[in-house]
């Protein structure tokens, strides 16, 4: 499967806590420094304190801060936390044909608008001209058993494309969403109901009318990520 490099100096720290949903603040080599957390996502479970964290030093003279928050450490799982990771791997994948069932597919593009909602990727078919809306999702939740869930916080966002995605049907294109999950012990994926039933109602609905849903684990290493294998969706509790 696809790697995708993280370039730039890692060093690491301890989380202490975060600011608001850009910003946290990590002990790095015994001074507390203010740093970029690249994920808006609440991660409450991940970003403790004293939580093992491993960021990238940044020397650009217009940031406030020095560092990027990339990776966190969940016991012996290092978790990837930067929400624009999906969008670059599956990029990546389709470009060099890696993904099942789009074969035949061979233009790939970025941020593409349908209606009210923009898209982060599309890929066309150039002899049937069939369309395909991707949609991808940063996965960084596991629960027991191997249970990789999103979101970790209620979604309008996430619900607005799942209902776009139904209506993209209506037009004669595919919609599909990939929950990349960046850590590696994700064995199945499931919408998380407790967190946001909007959500996951609009998943239950969106699948029955001909949305696709999958979900790829990742591993994770500090020089950069890989998409490890695809797992089983679960699209409602068994």
């Amino acid at each position: 499967m696809v790697f995708i490099e993280i370039p730039g100096k890692k060093v690491q720290g301890l989380f202490q806590r975060r600011v608001n949903r850009f910003i946290g603040e990590v002990f790095v080599e015994g001074n507390l420094e203010t740093v970029h957390i690249a994920n808006t996502g609440r991660m409450r479970e991940l970003l403790t304190k004293d939580a093992k964290v491993i960021l990238r030093k940044v020397n650009e003279p217009h940031r406030k801060t020095k560092f990027d928050l990339l990776m966190v450490y969940h016991g012996d799982t290092l978790i990837s936390i930067d929400s624009k990771l999906p969008n670059q791997l599956l990029e990546k994948a389709f470009k060099e044909g890696l993904i099942s069932g789009f074969e035949g597919f061979s233009t790939v593009k970025r941020e593409v608008t349908f209606k009210k909602s923009r898209f982060d990727l599309s890929l066309l078919n150039p002899k049937t001209r069939e369309l395909a809306l991707i949609e991808a999702k940063c996965v960084t939740l596991v629960k027991n058993k191997g249970l990789a869930t999103f979101p970790d916080a209620p979604t309008t966002r996430g619900l607005k494309h799942v209902l776009e995605l139904m209506e993209s049907l209506k037009s004669g294109h595919r919609g599909e969403v990939f929950f990349v999950v960046q850590r590696s012990d994700g064995r199945f994926f499931r919408p998380n109901s407790e967190m946001d039933p909007a959500f996951s109602q609009a998943v239950v609905l969106a699948d029955k009318a001909g949305v696709r849903f999958r979900a790829f684990n990742c591993i994770v290493k500090p020089e950069g990520i890989q998409l490890k294998k695809e797992i089983p969706v679960e699209i409602s509790p068994k």
